[in-house]
């Protein structure tokens, strides 16, 4: 139902990620907010790190809550402050997907609507 395109034409992808994604015969989609890096616990980890993992399992358990696995993710826009560490950023994604690959935008920004948040993430599924 979603496959990748990645035309022959064209450079390969800059990491890990797919230029396009097509959706077919696809029956529901959710759409994300801008999920930050808040634990359920009401805290907000202090590493750039931790807060991707903290955004992931937020994530996760979004997809789930509407009977959707990352595999039905078609594409992740991710905003991080200037000056952090894109590494850790991109192998949580890397790692919450397990191998499989989205359309994947990654921003650097100046600010986010809190000074402790690092890093936000929003995401398009289909199923």
């Amino acid at each position: 139902m979603n496959r990748e395109i990645a035309p022959a034409s064209i450079a390969p992808t800059a990491a890990n990620y797919a230029h396009a994604i097509v959706s077919e015969s696809t029956q529901r989609w959710l759409h994300t907010s801008g999920i930050v890096p808040i634990a359920p616990d009401g805290s907000v980890p202090t590493s750039i790190a931790e807060q991707a993992q903290t955004v992931w399992a937020n994530l996760t358990a979004i997809l789930a809550e509407a009977g959707m696995s990352p595999r039905d993710v078609v594409s992740v826009t991710t905003y991080v402050m200037n000056g952090q560490p894109l590494a850790p950023v991109m192998a949580a994604r890397d790692s919450a997907l397990g191998g499989h690959r989205v359309a994947s935008t990654l921003v650097t920004v100046p600010a986010l609507a809190r000074p402790e948040w690092l890093m936000e993430i929003a995401l398009v599924a289909a199923h």
